[in-house]
């Protein structure tokens, strides 16, 4: 699902295309896709609004209507947003087309159908609301983000709110990173990435962590989300924006890199289930206190199950540094050319071949989420 950066992305993207236009037409093929209000009122509602804004909050897509309205789009997994001319055929993935009065068409695609627009309002307090309706009518309005946490990268976040709302939690640091009660935006990518940097193991207990390890992590979630906001975030499966695709995926250090030597050791990195979501770490950078490893042992015989042999403590003579080094087998070369196809130096008990096979697996993957995206692009109309 696109995370904060994804959504900060098509924002940017969607700021430059559409504000100052004025919606001229609406329709779906989708009527479920409409959260709030009912269709009719929905459709009545943006006719004849000019977009003054785009902002997000959280995962969510936000645009700043005259009056007070704010058009709400959630892409979640597989909704993809394009601005193209009105007359370029769409195909039958395109769910919601909005007209804009210079010719063009904000145009709303996702194969699943996952993705939910609505209409709110803002209130007094700038607050995106609806209305909460009783037996006599309206009766007050509920905060569409009520139960959200701050934005990571606010400048006013600091590190002593961080560690505060630390302190009033318990469990373990994946499953807490990905709670949006908890922060607002951050996803499996990115939580991956900044527990790899911060050399925190997912299943480290949140009650354990020392000040340092506080402040590690709170550097790595702002630092990694920032890289991926200013590379336009990661294009990984379904994932664009209106234009074009990011580059971060080129620079993640453990998001989707099973079995790959780890950046930083070179050790294969190991992958588990933590609420229902693949969670991707280095076991020897990423090392897990004794303390907190009660009730995991079988989470963490998987990983070492998923990373191929078991990790030798330190590289052999053959994995030494050095070109053209002598006595190396057919299949130890290959293991050096897997090594600086991925400037890493060891890749644990793997063998050349199963490192290249890991490296081709994982090319391969993404050149197929590359032609989904460009087969997407085309089906828009963009």
């Amino acid at each position: 699902m696109p995370e904060l950066p994804e959504v900060e992305t098509i924002a940017r993207d969607l700021r430059a295309l559409v504000v100052g236009r004025t919606i001229t037409g609406v329709r779906t093929d989708w009527p479920r896709m409409v959260a709030y209000p009912d269709l009719a009122d929905f459709v009545a509602g943006l006719h004849g609004r000019r977009v003054a804004d785009v902002w997000r909050r959280a995962k969510w897509l936000l645009l700043d209507l005259d009056g007070g309205g704010v058009l709400a789009i959630q892409v979640r997994m597989t909704g993809q947003l394009f601005v193209v001319p009105a007359e370029r055929p769409a195909d039958r993935h395109v769910h919601l087309v909005i007209d804009l009065d210079d010719g063009r068409q904000l145009r709303l695609r996702d194969m699943r159908k996952f993705a939910r627009v609505g209409l709110y309002r803002r209130d007094a307090l700038g607050r995106v609301v609806s209305e909460r309706r009783g037996p006599d009518g309206i009766d007050g309005s509920v905060d569409l983000f009520a139960r959200h946490g701050p934005e990571p990268l606010a400048p006013d976040f600091t590190l002593a709110q961080f560690r505060e709302r630390l302190h009033a939690r318990r469990g373990r640091l994946k499953s807490l990173l990905l709670d949006q009660s908890f922060l607002a935006g951050v996803g499996n990518i990115y939580a991956d990435e900044a527990l790899w940097r911060a050399r925190l193991h997912p299943l480290r207990t949140v009650a354990r962590l020392r000040p340092g390890d506080e402040a590690r992590l709170y550097g790595a979630l702002r630092e990694v989300l920032a890289e991926a906001v200013a590379r336009r975030a990661s294009s990984i499966d379904d994932y664009t924006a209106p234009s074009g695709d990011g580059e971060m995926q080129g620079y993640l250090r453990a998001y989707q890199r099973t079995g790959l030597p780890c950046l930083r050791c070179g050790r294969p990195m190991r992958r588990i289930t933590v609420g229902q979501r693949g969670t991707h770490f280095c076991s020897w950078c990423q090392r897990l206190p004794a303390a907190d490893r009660t009730g995991v042992a079988g989470l963490l015989a998987l990983a070492r199950g998923n990373a191929g042999e078991a990790v030798r403590r330190g590289p052999r003579w053959s994995e030494l540094p050095g070109e053209g080094a002598l006595g190396l087998t057919p299949s130890e070369a290959a293991m050096a050319a897997a090594r600086a196809r991925t400037g890493t130096r060891a890749v644990g008990g793997k063998t050349g071949t199963e490192a290249l096979r890991a490296l081709a697996s994982a090319a391969r993957t993404r050149r197929a989420a590359a032609t989904r995206r460009r087969a997407a692009r085309d089906g828009a109309g963009a």
